[in-house]
């Protein structure tokens, strides 16, 4: 299929400004640039209640934001522990404020979206460390959210979903928390993949090779290996013990062929799971439907899949 008509617009207008090369930019610089490019979000949906916590982690405190769908019944509803993405250097519960919305309500979960921290100032493994206390801490306290401990997501977007996927592996190797089901959009699954998509998508078409080597050099210190699981989680030696999955990609994504490649393992491994290809779109469009039409399809499709995960 062709690239989306509203997002070659979005490209051919990004192009306009004629940016920087990702390698150049600062980390300011970075954060900035991804905070203005969502806030093409559009409106941002009107849920239940927004309620600001900090969780009290071993190493530092977490703060989170706790969404809640609107119509929410009254007994416990199933949580989403949702990591937004940003390279691991980049994005924030406000960054990702609106994308939570469209998910808590299409989910029907109680999403608590995680400020965990970044790097350079955090580099790798802090972020880990942060995603699984705030899990733990969420699967010990399930009255106190008004949450089901049997239905428990773990999620994130982009490098979030690297960090979902990781945590997640990391609940299933140790036996604990249990976890639902786990939701990965659009996720970074190998640090040294040389796909088809990352060779052809590799520059215009938003997310582009240099922003990645750009944010794995900031993440990782210069003697971590990129072939560690705990970076590229598609490269796990065992993925029997995961929970049921749902996968996310966008066609014209560099990241689309190691996304599908993360499913096809987990189907191998006799894991439950559902995998779609957003046809048309690139990464993060999900983020940006006031530009991006479709964006409304696709947080319907995944609160579909993931409500039937959750049956």
């Amino acid at each position: 299929m062709p690239l989306d008509p509203h997002a070659k617009r979005l490209l051919e207008r990004l192009a306009a400004t004629n940016p920087p090369s990702a390698r150049s930019l600062t980390i300011g610089a970075r954060r900035s640039a991804l905070q203005q490019l969502l806030a093409f979000a559009g409106l941002r949906e009107e849920v239940e209640c927004v309620e600001n916590r900090t969780l009290p982690a071993r190493e530092a405190p977490l703060p989170v934001r706790v969404y809640t769908p609107t119509g929410a019944p009254r007994e416990p509803l199933p949580a989403l522990i949702y990591f937004h993405g940003g390279g691991l250097v980049a994005g924030s519960l406000d960054s990702h404020d609106a994308i939570c919305r469209s998910l808590t309500n299409a989910s029907a979960c109680r999403l608590i979206s995680v400020d965990y921290r970044l790097a350079p100032e955090h580099p790798f493994p802090t972020a880990l460390a942060d995603g699984y206390a705030a899990l733990a801490w969420v699967a010990a306290h399930p009255r106190e959210l008004g949450i089901d401990a049997d239905r428990i997501v773990l999620g994130g977007d982009s490098a979030g979903a690297t960090l979902a996927a990781v945590v997640c592996q990391m609940a299933a190797t140790a036996g604990r928390p249990r976890l639902a089901a786990q939701l990965l959009i659009c996720p970074i699954m190998d640090a040294c993949a040389v796909t088809d998509s990352r060779r052809a998508f590799a520059e215009g078409h938003l997310l582009d090779q240099a922003t990645l080597d750009h944010d794995l050099a900031h993440y990782l210190a210069p003697d971590v290996d990129r072939t560690d699981a705990r970076v590229s989680p598609l490269r796990a030696a065992q993925l029997q013990r995961l929970p049921p999955t749902c996968i996310h990609t966008a066609e014209f994504d560099p990241l689309r062929d190691e996304g599908a490649a993360y499913a096809e393992r987990l189907r191998l491994a006799g894991v439950k799971s559902t995998y779609r290809c957003h046809s048309g779109m690139i990464h993060l469009f999900y983020g940006m439907g006031r530009l991006i039409p479709y964006a409304a399809t696709a947080y319907r499709l995944i609160g579909e899949d993931l409500r039937s995960l959750l049956a």
